[in-house]
C-alpha cells in the first residue's frame, strides 16, 4: 500500500476543509481523539477494529478523510482486501454490520467516494462496497439490504421492561426461576466460552466460524481496552448462551450471539439481552444497536422487536469497476453450501473457517 497514507498532521492544522487524504489510522494515535469528537462515529470507525481486521486477515487500511480546524471532518473508512482466490476489492467495512460514511456537511459531499474511486482503479480492485449510503450518488442503486434494529435505553430499567413484547417477558421470568446467571467478563477466558458456544451455533446454522484468531484479537484490542463485553448465561456452571457487545462513547453494540439449542426451553437468550440492557442503561448507555438481520431472517427480526426496537433499513453499495456502474449483490447467508457445512464434525468445520474467511469480507 505503498504512497496510501498521506500526512494528515498538516491537515488537521488548517481551518476549512482541503482535499481528502488518505491514511492508515493505526499509524495515528490520536485517530480515536479525533472520532470522539464526530457526532456521527460508531465503534466501526475506530482504530480497535482497524486493528482487528488487519491483524486477523491482513487487510489494509485506506481510510479517506478531511480535515477542517483540528477535526476531523469526513471520513469514508475502507479495508483493502486482497485474495489469489476472490481478487482485490475495497470494502467499507469487511465483516461489519454497517459502516455509513461520516460528514459534517461541510463542501463536497461525495469527494472522498471519488478519491476512493480513483485509489480503487490505481490498485486494480474489482468492486467498491460501502455498508453504508453513498453521498452525493442517487443512481447508486442499493446492492443489498437488511433491516437494522435500535433500542433507545434513556428511559431506564423499568420503562425499558415494559417495553418488552409479553413473550418475551414470560421468557426473561421463565429464564429466572430457573435461576440461570448471567456474567459479564472482558478476559480471554470469557472470549474462548464465547467461542465453544459460537461454533456450535454455526454449524446449526451450516455456516464455518470465524478462526479463533478472530476472537483473539477482539479480546485483546477491544475487551481489554475497555470496548466491549461478553455476557455469558449459565445454568448452573454449564455455560448455555453468550452474546458479544462492543461499545463506543454511550452507544452499545450487539455484534455476536451463541447458545446451546438443547437449552433454549429455559430462554437464555432473553435473559442475557435483557440483563445486558439493563446493565448499559444503569451505566448511562444512550442506545444499543442490535446490528443486521437479514430481510429473510423473520426470525430474529421478531426476536429484536421483542426488546422494543426500532426498525430501520440498511443499504449497502457496491460499484463495479469492470462495469463502471453500481450492481446487485446476493446475501450469503443462505444457499446450497448449508446442508455441507452442517455435517462437517467441529474439528473440520472450524479448520474451515480458518480456510476461508481471509478470503471473505
Amino acid at each position: 500500500m505503498g504512497g496510501v497514507v498521506a500526512d494528515a498532521g498538516r491537515e488537521t492544522a488548517v481551518g476549512r476543509p482541503r482535499q481528502p487524504v488518505a491514511i492508515d489510522p493505526l499509524q495515528y494515535p490520536l485517530w480515536d481523539s479525533w472520532l470522539a469528537a464526530h457526532p456521527e462515529s460508531s465503534f466501526f470507525h475506530g482504530s480497535a477494529w482497524a486493528r482487528v481486521l488487519h491483524e486477523t486477515y491482513g487487510h489494509q487500511p485506506a481510510y479517506f478523510c478531511r480535515f477542517a480546524a483540528g477535526q476531523l471532518a469526513d471520513l469514508l473508512p475502507v479495508m483493502e482486501v486482497s485474495s489469489r482466490w476472490t481478487g482485490r476489492r475495497g470494502v467499507s467495512l469487511p465483516f461489519t454490520d454497517f459502516c455509513a460514511p461520516l460528514s459534517r456537511g461541510e463542501g463536497d459531499d461525495h469527494c472522498l467516494y471519488d478519491a476512493a474511486l480513483a485509489h480503487g482503479r490505481r490498485r486494480g480492485w474489482r468492486y467498491l462496497e460501502c455498508r453504508g449510503a453513498v453521498p452525493g450518488r442517487p443512481n447508486a442503486s442499493p446492492s443489498l439490504a437488511f433491516y437494522g434494529h435500535v433500542i433507545d435505553l434513556e428511559p431506564g430499567p423499568d420503562r425499558l421492561f415494559k417495553g418488552l413484547d409479553g413473550a418475551v417477558r414470560r421468557g426473561i421470568r421463565k429464564a429466572e426461576e430457573v435461576r440461570l446467571q448471567i456474567e459479564f467478563g472482558s478476559d480471554l477466558k470469557s472470549v474462548t466460552t464465547f467461542y465453544a458456544l459460537h461454533c456450535r451455533t454455526r454449524s446449526r446454522h451450516g455456516l464455518p466460524p470465524q478462526p479463533f484468531r478472530f476472537f483473539e484479537n477482539i479480546a485483546r484490542y477491544v475487551l481489554e481496552l475497555g470496548q466491549g463485553s461478553v455476557a455469558i448465561a449459565r445454568a448452573g456452571l454449564t455455560p448455555v448462551a453468550a452474546a458479544l457487545f462492543f461499545h463506543h462513547g454511550r452507544q452499545a453494540l450487539y455484534k455476536f450471539g451463541a447458545s446451546d439449542y438443547a437449552s433454549q426451553r429455559l430462554r437464555p437468550n432473553n435473559l442475557t439481552m435483557w440483563e445486558a440492557m439493563k446493565r448499559y442503561a444503569s451505566a448511562g448507555f444512550t442506545r444499543l444497536h442490535l446490528g443486521r438481520t437479514s430481510l429473510a431472517n423473520e426470525g430474529l427480526r421478531r426476536f429484536k422487536l421483542g426488546f422494543g426496537a426500532a426498525e430501520h433499513r440498511i443499504e449497502y453499495s457496491k460499484y463495479d469497476f469492470s462495469r463502471q456502474e453500481f450492481v446487485v449483490d446476493t446475501d450469503r447467508a443462505e444457499g446450497w453450501f448449508n446442508p455441507v457445512f452442517r455435517r462437517l464434525p467441529l474439528p473440520l468445520l472450524r479448520l474451515a473457517g480458518q480456510a476461508l474467511y481471509p478470503h471473505l469480507s
